[in-house]
């Protein structure tokens, strides 16, 4: 077969079909880096009387403090009105709030303008929501986490269509013809791991039907996928690289600088090294990653508001997350260039797809699946019907 341009290549939309916008919360305070600030701002809340709840909840458009909404899939929050409702903080859930970074949620429909339920009913630990991120210079084009994702405007793709890691979100018959043609047993999973590793703008995949590259793709897009979800084991960098501690940070750090020479990340008269280059200077959706997730922690919130209720001082996982963040971006900053050595000359094309039947997909497959099999509670205590 002659080679073939990124062109012809299948978009990543017929792939993985069905999508769904990522939820909009319409007010920042019900999220934030540690759960014990969220459980305080809602006891805060809940504190309130009157105009001052009225104020502190940041009413919208799609949410007040009379909205009548049932629960989120899979959660437990009340569901009478917030403007009488006094029971405790729903437990907070681990979310993508920025491009590595994972903060916390509070799982409360009551409390977010678009919640995107259809995502909550297959967030499980078998899931991996694929992120379409805007992306400037060498950023990823597109991210994964077990968490449920809340980057704007991307859309989310999970991998399967259903809890229990059942009915993969793949146009149909792609891991047929995929099978038939390499002579392998693909899975959701390799689809999406040579998903990550071989994605190109405008968010197509060029499908090889070299068994060779394609075991090679997908063993450089598990590795991908490991480190963007951050699952089982701590990914680390080999001793005399792994990042420390080397002076103490501040409890209530301000300004951060790195210092190229010393490999050296400085938070204030704290110092972290050896730091790559590389991780400083990683980006996604248009921003420094290690800028991004620092101002998201230390920007100054508007005295008077929830958000405002925040750690007093730095709190020591932070610091953690921090010397992982590093070590996760160092790594995948060193896959680039295995990255950009795929080169697929003979493509699986749209053309071959659509011949084979496996294109164009069932409107079926871009709609969400039913999902019955357990009920869920509406409005002030009503069972929702699905």
């Amino acid at each position: 077969m002659p080679s073939v341009t990124h062109d012809d290549a299948p978009p990543l939309a017929d792939l993985m079909p069905w999508s769904v916008a990522p939820p909009r919360l319409g007010r920042g305070w019900p999220t934030g880096p540690d759960a014990a600030s969220l459980k305080s701002r809602w006891d805060a809340l809940i504190k309130a009387e009157g105009p001052d709840r009225e104020t502190l909840f940041e009413p919208s458009r799609s949410r007040t403090l009379r909205s009548a909404v049932g629960q989120l899939p899979g959660q437990s929050s009340g569901t009478e009105k917030l403007a009488r409702a006094s029971g405790p903080c729903s437990e907070p859930v681990r979310v993508l709030a920025a491009p590595f970074d994972e903060q916390w949620l509070i799982p409360d429909h009551r409390l977010i303008d678009s919640a995107r339920p259809e995502l909550w009913r297959v967030t499980d630990e078998h899931q991996v929501f694929v992120v379409e991120t805007p992306t400037e210079g060498d950023g990823p084009h597109l991210l994964a986490t077990s968490c449920l994702p809340l980057l704007r405007p991307g859309r989310v793709r999970p991998l399967y269509r259903r809890p229990g890691g059942t009915e993969p979100n793949l146009a149909p018959g792609l891991l047929d013809h995929l099978s038939a043609r390499l002579g392998l047993t693909p899975t959701a999973p390799d689809v999406l791991a040579w998903t990550l590793a071989t994605a190109r703008p405008p968010l197509t995949v060029p499908l090889t039907d070299d068994p060779e590259l394609w075991s090679e793709g997908v063993e450089l897009g598990h590795r991908l996928l490991w480190l963007m979800r951050r699952h089982g084991d701590r990914p680390k960098l080999p001793g005399g690289r792994r990042p420390y501690v080397r002076a103490p940070l501040p409890s209530s750090p301000l300004e951060l600088r790195y210092d190229p020479e010393e490999e050296a990340l400085l938070i204030d008269a704290g110092r972290i090294s050896p730091v790559p280059a590389e991780a400083w200077d990683f980006h996604a959706g248009g921003v420094r990653v290690l800028e991004e997730w620092f101002t998201r922690r230390t920007e100054p919130a508007e005295p008077g508001t929830l958000a405002a209720i925040r750690p007093a001082t730095w709190p020591q996982p932070w610091t953690s997350e921090l010397l992982e963040l590093i070590t996760v971006l160092a790594l995948l900053a060193e896959l680039r260039p295995r990255q950009a050595e795929l080169k697929v000359e003979n493509q699986i094309t749209t053309a071959e797809l659509r011949e084979a039947g496996v294109l164009p997909v069932p409107d079926a497959s871009r709609r969400p699946a039913s999902v019955l099999d357990h009920p869920e509670e509406g409005p002030e205590g009503q069972f929702a019907l699905l």
